[in-house]
């Protein structure tokens, strides 16, 4: 069984990818960030005229992101529980690790998913956190 998930529940993806695909009993997810499925805007975030970063906030990025996240997971027929494996990708990782870790703590203790953080230079919008997962399906 190979389905494409898409849902207007989170943020619309950049590309020509679904937010999720089910293959068999395993259901991955595509990158998915902090921006607001309703206005595409990204929590806490202040941009300049040119359009750089003056400021952010990652504990309101953190939560957005888990949203956007669970909304995927329940389009697809899945839940948070149901997650196996989480990548995290951070742009910030000496300034951000912190604060997201103990908001991944608060929603991630009794889940106990494989998790590997990873820093990366940028992501495509001026998202400071991204999450890749993959869950299984009932």
């Amino acid at each position: 069984m190979n389905d494409i998930i898409k849902t207007d529940a989170a943020a619309k993806p950049l590309g020509a990818y679904p937010h999720a695909r089910k293959v068999g009993n395993l259901l991955f997810l595509s990158g998915i960030g902090s921006r607001n499925a309703t206005d595409n805007s990204i929590p806490g975030l202040e941009l300049n005229k040119e359009g750089n970063i003056i400021k952010y906030d990652i504990e309101a990025e953190c939560h957005q992101c888990f949203a956007n996240v669970k909304a995927v997971l329940e389009a697809s027929g899945s839940s948070w529980d149901k997650i196996v494996d989480v990548t995290v990708f951070l742009t910030n990782m000496k300034k951000d690790f912190p604060v997201y870790n103990k908001v991944y703590g608060e929603y991630f203790t009794d889940v106990q998913a494989c998790r590997t953080t990873v820093e990366v230079k940028s992501l495509p919008t001026p998202i400071a956190i991204e999450l890749k997962v993959i869950a299984v399906l009932d």
